[in-house]
C-alpha cells in the first residue's frame, strides 16, 4: 500500500537546500582565494618549509654512480663511448697470433714459426674486422658439412692441389666437400668403418677424438654420425684456409701445430688420437711427439696412424722414398710405442692402431722403464716446451678401467672429481653446478629461441668451469668449444674432458687460435671480472667481435659494475643494448651449495640489495652488430648479469 505525501512541504524543503549549497560554494571560493593571496597562515608555514628544503632537480644527478663509469644523467646525457672504426679490407682473415708475416721472423726448426706468436700491445689492432664482400649466412647443419658459400672463404687452391683426393670442389658460388681425404679418397664413411673394425666407435666408448693435421676436417665431420666429437687442428695456411673451411663446415677446429710447445689440452683428454698422413715425424726427437700424444690420451685410448710409413712395402715406389728409410721410420715408431707401453691392435692395410694400457701393471712385469716426467702438475701446458718423458698414470686408474660410454658419462661423476684430483671441487658441488646451468640454459633459450633451432652450430664457452653449460646444450645440432682460462682459480678442463666434451686452454689477453667469423654463439661467464686487472676489456671485446659470425650472439654473465662498463664499450662498436631481469626475478641472488666453497671468487653470491632499483641480476640483450655494410642481417648479443654487490 503506497503512502501519499504533502506536496507543499516538499517544495519548501527543496528550495532551502539549494540556497545552502550555493552559500557553501561561495564561502570556500573566498577562503581559497584568501589563502593563495599569501596572507593565510597555512601558506606562510608551507613557504617556510619550502625555503628550508631544496626540492629542485639537480641537472647532473647521477642515478648509477655506484655502477662504475657509465654516467647517466637526469637530462639523458651520457659519456661518449670510444668509437672503433672498421679495419682495412686486407685484415678480413686476420689471425693475430698466427700472422704469416710475423711468423717469418721465427726459426723453422720443429715448426716453431708455425706456433703462436702474438703481437705486442702496441701492434694490436683497435678496429673491427670486416666481413668479406658478398658474405653469406652459412648453411645449417648437416648441409654445412657438404657445402660452404664461396664468398665466405674465397680460396680455390685446394680444389686444384687436392682434386684427386676429393677434399674440396668448386661448384658455382659454393664449395662442395665430397668427404674425401689424402688417405680416404673414397670417402670418410668407408675409412671410419675400417677403424670401427678395431676400435669401439659405435658403442659410445670412443666419444672424443684428436685429429692432428686435419686438412679440411672431413674425418671429424663424418665422425659426428657416430656421436664422436673431434678436436681437429692444423697450421695456418700449410694448406690454404684448411682450418677456416673446417669451421665454416661446422666442425670443431683450431689453428695449431705439433712443434716445440705442449698441446693446449688437458692430460688424458681424448679417447682417440688420429694422424692421416699428417707429415709429423713421429719417430724423431726421441719420440717427443708420440709422448705428447700419450699425455693427452686417456688410459685405454687409441692412436691411429695411416699413411707413411705404414704399409711401406706396397707404397715405397709411389712415395718415392727408399725402402730402408721407410723401414727405419716404422721401426722407430714401433719402438717408441713399446716404450710407452702401447699395445698394437692391428695393421689394416694402410692403417695401424695402437691402444694405451688402462694401467701400468703389465709394463712393470715386462720391465719397461721409460723416463718419467718430473712429478709436477701435468696440465701446466700453456707455452710450455714439450719434454722427452712419459707422463705418469694417475694414482688410481680404476675409473678408467670402468670407463663409461657416452652419453652416460656426460652427467656421471667424473673420475677427477670422484678421486679428489681437483682441489675444492666436490661431488655435491658438481651436481649443484649441473642443476644451475640447466636452469640458466632453459632461460637462455626462452630469450633467444635461435639457440635450440639449429641456427647456431659453432658455440664457444669462454670460461667453461665444469662444462655444465655445454652439457645442458648437448645436441646433435651443435657443439661447444669449452675454453679454460689459463688464469682460472681452479683448472677444471680435465673434468670437462672426462664428461665427453672437448676443451682447450687459452689466455684471453691474447687472440684465440681461430679465423674471423667462426662462432655463432659465444658464452662468457665472469670473464671480464676474471681479467679485470690483467688486460683491457675492450681488447677482449674486439677479439669476441673478430671471431663472432655476423649473425651471431653473445651471452655475458658478470657483475653489474663490470657489465655497465662493457655496455659502454660495445656502444662504440655500434652494438645496441637493453636490460632484462634475471630468470628468477630482479631481486634473486644465484646461490651455490652454502656448505661448499664457490667455484670461483667472481661467482660468489651476495645478499645485499639496492634500496630503490632492481639491478642485482639483470640481462643485457640484443646488441645489434652492424659495423660492416656487407653483413646481411643484424647479429644479437645477450649480456647476462650474475650476482652484484651494491
Amino acid at each position: 500500500m503506497a503512502i501519499k505525501g504533502n506536496s507543499g512541504e516538499l517544495k519548501s524543503r527543496s528550495s532551502a537546500s539549494i540556497f545552502i549549497v550555493i552559500g557553501l560554494c561561495c564561502f570556500f571560493y573566498i577562503l581559497g582565494a584568501w589563502q593563495r593571496s599569501g596572507f593565510g597562515k597555512g601558506d606562510k608555514i608551507a613557504s617556510a618549509i619550502t625555503k628550508q628544503t631544496d626540492c629542485s632537480v639537480i641537472s647532473n644527478l647521477n642515478y648509477e654512480t655506484h655502477h662504475g663509469d657509465d654516467v647517466v644523467t637526469a637530462d639523458g646525457s651520457d659519456k661518449a663511448a670510444k668509437e672503433f672504426p672498421s679495419c682495412h679490407a686486407k685484415y678480413v682473415d686476420y689471425t693475430p697470433c698466427q700472422d704469416q708475416m710475423r711468423a717469418m721472423r721465427f726459426p723453422r726448426d720443429n715448426m716453431i714459426y708455425r706456433e703462436r706468436h702474438c703481437p705486442p700491445e702496441d701492434e694490436k689492432l683497435q678496429c673491427l674486422i670486416p666481413a668479406p664482400k658478398g658474405y653469406a649466412t652459412p648453411f645449417p647443419w648437416p648441409q654445412s658439412r657438404d657445402y660452404v658459400p664461396f664468398a665466405n672463404a674465397p680460396y680455390k687452391s685446394l680444389t686444384v692441389e687436392k682434386a684427386v683426393q676429393n677434399w674440396i670442389q668448386y661448384e658455382g658460388n659454393v664449395f662442395r666437400f665430397p668427404g674425401g681425404g689424402t688417405q680416404f679418397p673414397q670417402g670418410a664413411d668407408t675409412y671410419i668403418n675400417q677403424l670401427a673394425s678395431a676400435i669401439p666407435i659405435d658403442n659410445g666408448m670412443v666419444r672424443t677424438a684428436l685429429d692432428t693435421g686435419c686438412g679440411v676436417a672431413s674425418l671429424g665431420a663424418y665422425l659426428f654420425k657416430k656421436n664422436v666429437i673431434t678436436m681437429s687442428f692444423a697450421p695456418r695456411d700449410s694448406h690454404e684456409a684448411q682450418v677456416q673451411f673446417a669451421l665454416e663446415r661446422g666442425v670443431p677446429a683450431v689453428i695449431g701445430v705439433l712443434g716445440s710447445m705442449k698441446l693446449p689440452f688437458a692430460t688424458r683428454a681424448f679417447d682417440m688420437a688420429h694422424c692421416s698422413r699428417c707429415l709429423i715425424p713421429w719417430g724423431e726427437n726421441d719420440g717427443l711427439y708420440m709422448m705428447e700424444v700419450d699425455r693427452v690420451l686417456r688410459p685405454g685410448g687409441y692412436w691411429v696412424l695411416s699413411g707413411p710409413p705404414i704399409n711401406w712395402r706396397t707404397y715405397f715406389g709411389a712415395w718415392k722414398r727408399p725402402k730402408e728409410d721407410l723401414e727405419e721410420e716404422q721401426r722407430k715408431i714401433e719402438e717408441i710405442a713399446r716404450l710407452l707401453c702401447w699395445e698394437k691392435l692391428d695393421e689394416l692395410g694402410d692403417i695401424a692402431v695402437w691402444k694405451k694400457r688402462t694401467n701400468y701393471d703389465l709394463c712393470r712385469q715386462q720391465d719397461i722403464k721409460p723416463y718419467l716426467c718430473e712429478p709436477s702438475y701435468p696440465d701446466d701446458v700453456w707455452y710450455k716446451k714439450m719434454e722427452a718423458c712419459v707422463t705418469p698414470y694417475p694414482k688410481s686408474t680404476k675409473s678408467y678401467e670402468e670407463w663409461k660410454p657416452f652419453p652416460d658419462r656426460l652427467n656421471a661423476i667424473p673420475p677427477r672429481i670422484s678421486s679428489g684430483s681437483v682441489p675444492g671441487v666436490s661431488v655435491d658441488m658438481y651436481q649443484v653446478d649441473i642443476q644451475i646451468w640447466e636452469k640458466h640454459v632453459k632461460s637462455y633459450k626462452s630469450i633467444n629461441n635461435l639457440i635450440d633451432s639449429g641456427r647456431f652450430r659453432n658455440i664457444m664457452d669462454m670460461n667453461a668451469g665444469l662444462g655444465s653449460f655445454a652439457a645442458a646444450l648437448e645436441s646433435p645440432k651443435l657443439w661447444v668449444m669449452n675454453v679454460m682460462p689459463t688464469i682460472a682459480e681452479k683448472d677444471t678442463l680435465g673434468v670437462i674432458s672426462d664428461r665427453g666434451l672437448i676443451g682447450i686452454y687459452h689466455d684471453w689477453c691474447e687472440a684465440f687460435s681461430t679465423y674471423p667469423r667462426t662462432y655463432d654463439l659465444i658464452h662468457a661467464n665472469g670473464i671480464f671480472s676474471l681479467y679485470k686487472d690483467k688486460c683491457k676489456a675492450e681488447d677482449i671485446l674486439l677479439e669476441m667481435d673478430r671471431i663472432l659470425r655476423p649473425e651471431g650472439s653473445v651471452i655475458i654473465r658478470d657483475n653489474v659494475d663490470v657489465l655497465i662498463k662493457v655496455k659502454k664499450i660495445v656502444g662504440g662498436m655500434r652494438w645496441d643494448a637493453r636490460m632484462v631481469d634475471h630468470e628468477d626475478g630482479p631481486l634473486v641472488s644465484e646461490k651455490t651449495n652454502p656448505s661448499e666453497e664457490p667455484l670461483a671468487k667472481t661467482f660468489k653470491p651476495t645478499i645485499e640489495r639496492a634500496l630503490f632499483i632492481n639491478c642485482h641480476t639483470r640481462l643485457l640483450s640484443h646488441l645489434i652488430r652492424s659495423h660492416t655494410e656487407q653483413i646481411i642481417m643484424p647479429a644479437y648479443l645477450d649480456l647476462y648479469l650474475q650476482d652484484t654487490k651494491l
